[in-house]
């Protein structure tokens, strides 16, 4: 318990100094360019205290739960040697992940509600609620794909950077032929798919994997798995707003 409560205020420490640049930057602006007092500062302290808290314990929580529960699932699953429940795995690491990611939640609806207001789509409650949830699916499911190549990827020990590249290639070809409403949306979703569960869930996977099969680097076949959760969605959500326009 004592160690807990040490790591703890260590991390809290911690967050206070990476948080403190944003607040000098925040008070600098506020002070001397815009030369306006603060309103409501106790409600601004005891945000930040909640903030500083949050943080923390979010941290520590990854450390202690998170990681090693990533690791010790993708451990066992290569131990077993199961190739098609590891796949299984990683899809479903991907997409459970994503599904119910805030951010896609609310890029979702707001693309539709402007997809709607531009007539792209019927303005009733039904057809907004059904473009929201299959964009919503249609990224959930790019990123377990991605997942699943990356474990491959691991697996076969296959170049990074020229997946990458052919995927990004990918891109380059279907953006000209998708339909322009869709496009900025298709980009934006490369980004909010990389969630603070997904991410360490997904690296933890990775890692673990990597450190577990013979032959392969942790540090140099770990990691990658993130640059595919958020390539695929954008090939996902271009070919998505083809099929929807066609």
């Amino acid at each position: 318990m004592a160690d807990t409560t040490h790591e703890l205020y260590k991390q809290l420490r911690g967050t206070a100094r990476d948080l403190a640049p944003i607040l000098i930057i925040v008070a600098f602006f506020q002070i001397v360019v815009l030369r306006q007092p603060f309103e409501n500062i106790t409600e601004l302290a005891i945000g930040f205290g909640f903030v500083l808290l949050g943080l923390a314990l979010f941290i520590r929580g990854l450390e202690m739960a998170l990681f090693p529960l990533g690791e010790t699932l993708a451990n066992a699953l290569a131990t077993h040697g199961s190739l098609p429940l590891l796949l299984i795995f990683a899809f479903g690491l991907g997409f459970g992940t994503t599904v119910a990611e805030p951010a896609l939640i609310a890029v979702g609806e707001e693309a539709t509600r402007v997809m709607a207001a531009a007539a792209v789509i019927e303005g009733d409650p039904e057809s907004l609620r059904t473009y929201a949830d299959a964009l919503r699916y249609t990224v959930a499911a790019s990123v377990g794909t991605s997942l699943v190549i990356g474990v491959f990827r691991i697996l076969k020990g296959w170049p990074l950077h020229w997946l990458i590249i052919g995927g990004y290639v990918v891109v380059v070809v279907l953006t000209p032929i998708a339909p322009r409403e869709i496009i900025g949306i298709a980009y934006d979703a490369g980004g909010v798919t990389t969630s603070t569960i997904t991410v360490p869930l997904v690296t933890s996977l990775g890692v673990g994997l990597a450190q577990v099969i013979k032959g392969r680097n942790p540090m140099v076949d770990g990691f990658g798995l993130i640059a595919f959760a958020s390539l695929m969605p954008i090939i996902f959500v271009l070919l998505f707003g083809m099929v929807v326009a066609a």
